[in-house]
């Protein structure tokens, strides 16, 4: 397990990493992808509203990116794991649905989720304990919100497989979600790392996983 001290000093090199990745995912994979099934305008809609409900969710299911450490609690926190369980679930619909892609993109959208997901359970975890749970209880209980990631991923899949709508439906949907939580949650973050130095690598890490998305764009296309 990663020392405090050290998690905290790479943190923001995992969020612009992870906030490049989710905009590649979006722009590179999901929408051209969803273009080709559905050749019609029907496919921006779908992202609007994608970015709308990952709004909401955000809004009123007190789904939270909390980082470094700092998270401010506005909620019981069973409500907060009733919102960390929908937001996996519907992190696992993206899992899902992006392994009908292609192989290569399922297993890149899942390690971008997981870069993502770092500093939530972190800062979920940080939610428990100020709540009143013990460290012990906070972890079980956070593990098991995590297993709803895998239901969500059978379910996107299934769904998706046998469903061809479905499927040109989620991933426009998707790709609203994912450039919401880059955009809104991610992005922010990255503009609070003080100094140049900081600055500069947490740049670096965003432009390196737009490009890393690009890459594998290529390499599958070949």
């Amino acid at each position: 397990m990663l020392k405090e001290g050290l998690l905290d000093r790479i943190l923001f090199i995992l969020i612009g990493f992870s906030a490049g990745g989710l905009i590649g995912g979006a722009f590179l994979h999901l929408l051209p992808e969803a273009l080709e099934q559905t050749a019609s305008q029907i496919v921006f809609s779908y992202l609007i509203v994608g970015f709308i409900a990952f709004f909401i969710l955000e809004r009123y299911l007190h789904w939270r990116h909390c980082h470094e450490g700092v998270c401010s609690v506005h909620a019981f926190t069973y409500l907060n794991l009733f919102g960390d369980g929908i937001h996996n679930f519907v992190d696992g619909l993206v899992i899902g649905a992006s392994f009908l892609v292609s192989v290569h993109f399922g297993i890149i959208t899942t390690l971008v989720i997981i870069m993502h997901e770092i500093p939530q359970e972190i800062g979920d975890f940080g939610v428990l304990v100020y709540g009143g749970f013990s460290k012990f209880k906070a972890r079980c209980y956070n593990f098991f919100i995590a297993l709803t990631c895998i239901l969500g991923t059978i379910a996107g899949y299934f769904i998706s497989e046998h469903m061809h709508d479905f499927s040109s439906f989620l991933l426009p949907f998707t790709a609203g979600g994912f450039i919401y939580i880059a955009a809104c949650d991610l992005v922010p973050e990255l503009h609070k790392q003080e100094g140049f130095k900081k600055g500069a690598l947490s740049m670096f890490a965003f432009l390196c996983g737009i490009f890393f998305i690009l890459l594998t764009r290529m390499i599958h296309s070949h």
